[in-house]
């Protein structure tokens, strides 16, 4: 009997396929791409049109061996990685390095794990896309022209380590401008005029100031706001208007991968990183009891908010059944998707909707269910009734000035009865969506021409407000308006700026580094194209039109390249050393009458004199929250309280270059360094062991078990005794960057983090 092999990208996967196919079927996981541009170099012969040098990623040697023998044995090869240019990569190098076994090489399309959509996807096997291979292969060059040949630039005049990317570096120009447009903002003194009134009918009302003398207000200072009041209070105030209508608010579409982003941000406070790995577990399988592994959900890499008509009348089905006819609408509910959607796949959902969270809860660990929770809620939600309220508008004129009292009635909650989509603003949850509908404010029955009696009158000074920091929720949504990268690179840009100290977060909120605004000003006077958002957007709608078969991956790179090197070579010349000069401070040098300035080391940042090498005074320092420089003094070492047990003199603290240990007082005649409790049980399973903190031959701090060599646990982060509040893992890991201290789960997939006090 024949057999075929299947071949996708993930173990995880590689196991749901194997539940439905059985054993006509090898499957088999490539763990990803298997081959890439080389790391050690550039990689790409630009003379040749920018041929790639594609070699084999370390690591993967076995895997390609693996995969060549168990091509021989099959009759034919379907190729199965995810169904985006990424995918189409991973196909294409996996056809690339199978040709020796010739045999017939199909490309399968998953779009969702069930057994109905895995046969179909067989079924109608086609050929590796090349223009799709092609757009990411365009991108992949792109990004190694961009990075390999500007990040040595600022090694050179910044330090070693730095990297510059196409994209990432346009989303740290976009968090820096929104830094300086807070620095430039100066707020604006205004007033806000409330009158609480009484009419007829109870109940008391209140009613605020929106026009003068038909002109919308602007009350500026005390003065203008006393005058009113004074006007005010002993005013007539009439009814000139009662206007009542009736409203309905619509659903949200089912999820998009930006919007998934956005919303499990807000309402989850995952980070973009999190929700795609869950995200893709979800996709992949999750062993759900007796039924074995099961995708919970349709592919999550998509710009589509479209449903297929078969999965529209399940859901409608379910509504019907499980939440009455009352919250289904006469017709399904269809959504546009963007104008530069792609609309390759679906949008995201559950493969079965009577899977709710309820049933597979057991089965999820809490993430995961949170996840899954918010994509299932969202879908259901998308296809129900709107919600209906009754809104009032009462207008009241008093002498010159017209006043305004809103609110609302909710009369049928409709779809809001299951789910509401977040919004933002200032970078926290905005009420206004959420409430909608719920009468913060209650108005009575009052006619045209009724006079009311002031109650009260109230005046509240303000300021505006400059514009808010970015939240990964509104970043993810800045960079996709801007067409800046695609959904599928969000959560790796996001990451990536973070890593390289680019950018911090502050109370979920970004704000750019030292480091990040230098490299952002060097970037932009020196190449000012690469950093330009509309330059970056028309690239992207390039590679789109090179997967749409329209555009020559060549041509789109020769395009690129021949302005690009002249830039490349001007700057070379023409860029500042901050490595030799530093950031200046207004912090006095204690050895001579020098200033000191900010330059970054192996360890990080650190403050110098200006007048290095005649003076080479350093020091140490932090910031505050307001990025105010504070230098940070040399301890004294303090005493613990114990003795040296080799020479009976007193233990004590001392703080050294990678941060506190404990050590015998005797030093330099006696070296013994005990190892330093931390409270925190070790993680590994059935060890009985504590973390302590050791040091390791080069003098560099590491905690591990007490119980070594028997076991092995060790981390370069000091493990704190606090119970990780997403996930309740045991402990937290203090981890220390340039751009400041914070608190980190120790399981990778939770993310949860937060600033050190």
């Amino acid at each position: 009997m024949s057999k075929s092999l299947i071949i996708v990208e993930s173990p995880a996967k590689a196991r749901t396929l194997k539940k439905y196919l059985g054993k006509d079927y090898d499957v088999r996981a490539s763990v990803g791409h298997i081959r890439d541009l080389p790391i050690s170099k550039l990689g790409v012969d630009i003379k040749k049109d920018f041929s790639p040098q594609y070699v084999t990623i370390k690591g993967k040697a076995k895997i390609i061996s693996d995969l060549k023998k168990a091509a021989t044995k099959a009759d034919e090869i379907f190729l199965a990685p995810d169904p985006d240019r990424e995918g189409e990569a991973i196909a294409w190098h996996i056809a690339h390095i199978l040709k020796s076994a010739d045999k017939p090489i199909h490309r399968a399309l998953f779009h969702e794990l069930t057994q109905k959509a895995i046969r179909a996807a067989i079924d109608n096997a086609t050929s590796i896309n090349q223009n799709k291979f092609q757009a990411q292969q365009a991108r992949r060059i792109l990004d190694r022209l961009v990075g390999y040949q500007i990040s040595p630039l600022l090694w050179e005049k910044v330090r070693r380590g730095l990297s510059a990317g196409r994209v990432q570096s346009v989303a740290v120009r976009m968090i820096c401008e929104r830094e300086s447009d807070i620095d430039k903002f100066r707020p604006e003194e205004y007033w806000i005029i409330s009158v609480k009134l009484q009419g007829e009918n109870p109940p008391p009302f209140i009613a605020r100031l929106d026009k003068i003398s038909g002109r919308k207000s602007k009350v500026e200072n005390d003065e203008q706001a006393t005058t009113i009041v004074s006007i005010l209070k002993k005013a007539e105030h009439t009814v000139t208007a009662v206007d009542k209508k009736e409203r309905k608010r619509y659903p949200s579409p089912p999820f998009t991968t930006s919007t998934l982003q956005q919303d499990a941000n807000r309402k989850l406070r995952f980070p973009a990183k999190r929700t795609m790995g869950l995200a893709q577990k979800l996709y992949e399988g999750i062993e759900l009891g007796a039924k074995g592994p099961v995708g919970l959900i349709t592919y999550m890499r998509t710009d589509s908010t479209r449903v297929n008509k078969e999965a529209l009348a399940e859901v409608r089905a379910f509504i019907k059944k499980d939440y009455g006819p009352d919250l289904l609408p006469a017709k399904p509910i269809f959504y546009k998707s963007s104008k530069a959607s792609q609309d390759a796949h679906e949008a995201i959902r559950p493969t079965d909707v009577t899977l709710t969270p309820e049933k597979v809860a057991p089965y999820l660990e809490k993430g995961l269910l949170n996840l899954y929770t918010l994509i299932w809620k969202r879908f259901v939600a998308s296809q129900m009734c709107p919600a209906v309220y009754d809104q009032t508008t009462i207008s009241i004129k008093a002498d010159k000035y017209l006043l305004k009292a809103q609110g609302a009635i909710l009369r049928f909650k409709g779809f809001m009865t299951l789910y509401v989509e977040s919004s933002e603003e200032n970078g926290e949850t905005n009420g206004k969506q959420e409430e909608t509908g719920k009468g913060s404010t209650i108005i009575p029955d009052v006619v045209k021409g009724e006079t009311v009696k002031v109650l009260t009158v109230e005046p509240k000074q303000n300021f505006t407000k400059p514009p808010p920091r970015y939240t990964e929720a509104t970043l993810v949504k800045a960079l996709e308006e801007n067409g800046v990268g695609r959904p599928s690179t969000y959560a790796a840009i996001i990451s990536t700026i973070q890593d390289k100290e680019y950018v911090m977060q502050q109370q979920r909120k970004f704000m750019p580094t030292d480091l990040g605004k230098l490299v952002n000003d060097l970037l932009v006077a020196h190449f000012p194209n690469i950093l330009d958002i509309e330059f970056t957007a028309s690239m992207e709608e390039n590679l789109d039109k090179v997967e749409e078969g329209s555009s020559n991956w060549v041509k789109l790179l020769q395009a690129f390249y021949t302005p690009f090197e002249k830039t490349l070579s001007a700057a070379r010349q023409e860029m500042k050393s901050v490595k030799k000069q530093g950031i200046p401070t207004d912090i006095t040098c204690k050895l001579c009458d020098g200033k000191l300035v900010i330059k970054w080391g192996k360890t990080g940042e650190f403050l110098a004199c200006e007048n290095y090498p005649t003076c080479k005074y350093t020091q140490n320092f932090k910031k505050d929250e307001n990025g105010t420089i504070i230098p940070i003094e040399k301890e004294e070492p303090v005493d613990s309280g114990e003795t040296c047990e080799k020479c009976g003199r007193p233990m004590v603290f001392k703080q050294g270059r990678y941060g506190q240990f404990l050590a015998c007082s005797g030093y330099p005649e006696c070296k013994h360094i005990r190892a330093q409790t931390t409270g925190v049980k070790c993680p590994e399973e059935n060890c009985t062991g504590e973390i302590v903190q050791k040091v390791s031959k080069k003098g560099k701090v590491f905690f591990s078990c007490d119980r070594f060599p028997e076991c092995k646990f060790a981390t370069w982060d000091r493990p704190v005794p606090q119970k990780c509040p997403r996930c309740d893992k045991p402990f937290l890991l203090e981890k220390k960057k340039k751009s400041g201290a914070f608190l980190q789960c120790i399981d990778n997939e939770c993310g949860y983090s937060e600033p050190l006090a």
